[in-house]
């Protein structure tokens, strides 16, 4: 009779504990858009963990000043790279899966456009990035 008792609220536990998870995943996968706007002079914009898309990058675009490239990341991160002896100059960006491989990425963007002194302005993740 004990074990039978034991055996409901096992069954029961792992019942709750697949319900919690599925729910996280669905609460991640639901919240994983997110966008980052660059332009020149050091300006940009970032959004993340959003529901849709769009409203990610309506919100990147409106925090960055001037004329700015958006571009969405989801599950993945997002990086700018100014030029510090020269912030209206050359910038790289970039988006992928890992901040280390995006921060990287953005820094060899602004040297190959011919920043002489590439720091990173301002990364963003979403969702897992």
């Amino acid at each position: 009779m004990a074990s039978n008792v034991v055996a409901r609220r096992c069954a029961m536990f792992f019942f709750a504990l697949s319900v919690c998870v599925a729910g996280a995943r669905y609460m991640t996968e639901a919240h994983a858009a997110g966008a980052f706007a660059v332009g020149k002079c050091g300006a940009y914009g970032q959004a993340f963990d959003y529901g849709a898309e769009h409203d990610a990058r309506a919100a990147a675009q409106k925090q960055c000043k001037g004329d700015c490239t958006t571009v969405t990341m989801k599950r993945a991160c997002a990086a700018m790279s100014v030029d510090l002896s020269n912030p209206c100059g050359a910038y790289g960006y970039a988006v992928k899966p890992k901040i280390s491989a995006t921060l990287n990425a953005a820094t060899r963007e602004c040297y190959k456009y011919g920043g002489k002194e590439c720091v990173i302005r301002a990364w963003a993740c979403d969702a897992k990035g």
